[in-house]
């Protein structure tokens, strides 16, 4: 599956959106890649997720154990690469502002990780996704993501295996090209949202 796929799901779905946005990471965009909105289709998921899977075999050369991913935005996505790679898949999630396993979930110690995550822009949640699993003696062999809006920049500590690079510019507030300026911005984003 090539970016031209891949961007022609985000199309199909109307989830590839322009305007103002104030992306999790507080900086501010003109394009946003709506994952939920494409992976409400079972069958889309589906597709983009075994691509993605099969890109992940090619590249790692052990066994995976186990699926970790951060909560909201990677807990479907992680779900169906739990599901393609024939294991568990589990998430973790903020609480008191950092990112915890609840529900029951353990990462046995020295299990292979795949960390996997919808959108990579920064890296900070997958980071930090990765950081709880070592923390709880888990072995992160590789993070992945659908999108990663860097095209390969963004550096989470182990290798990230995405199904498409794409650079997308990000502003931070006080450098804002005038015609974002114009325009109120929307957060679509769940880092902040209240319990």
């Amino acid at each position: 599956m090539n970016k031209e796929d891949v961007l022609k799901y985000f199309k199909e779905a109307g989830a590839l959106l322009e305007g103002h946005f104030l992306l999790s990471s507080g900086l501010h965009s003109s394009l946003y890649l709506q994952c939920a909105r494409v992976l409400m289709n079972p069958l889309r998921a589906e597709k983009l997720c075994r691509a993605l899977a099969d890109k992940i075999k090619k590249r790692i050369d052990v066994k995976i154990d186990l699926v970790v991913s951060p909560a909201m935005g990677g807990v479907i996505v992680g779900y169906e690469m739990g599901r393609q790679l024939g294991v568990d898949a589990i998430f973790t999630e903020r609480a008191g502002g950092k990112f915890l396993l609840r529900r029951g979930f353990d990462i046995p110690k020295g299990a292979n990780i795949l960390m996997a995550e919808d959108i990579v822009t920064t890296g900070l949640s997958s980071r930090e996704c990765i950081e709880v699993i070592n923390d709880l003696g888990g072995n992160v062999v590789a993070a992945s993501c659908l999108v990663d809006r860097s095209d390969g920049k963004v550096d989470v500590g182990v290798p990230l295996i995405s199904l498409m690079g794409l650079e997308i510019p990000t502003f931070e507030d006080h450098n804002l090209p005038s015609d974002l300026a114009k325009i109120k911005a929307i957060k679509p984003g769940s880092r902040a949202l209240k319990k």
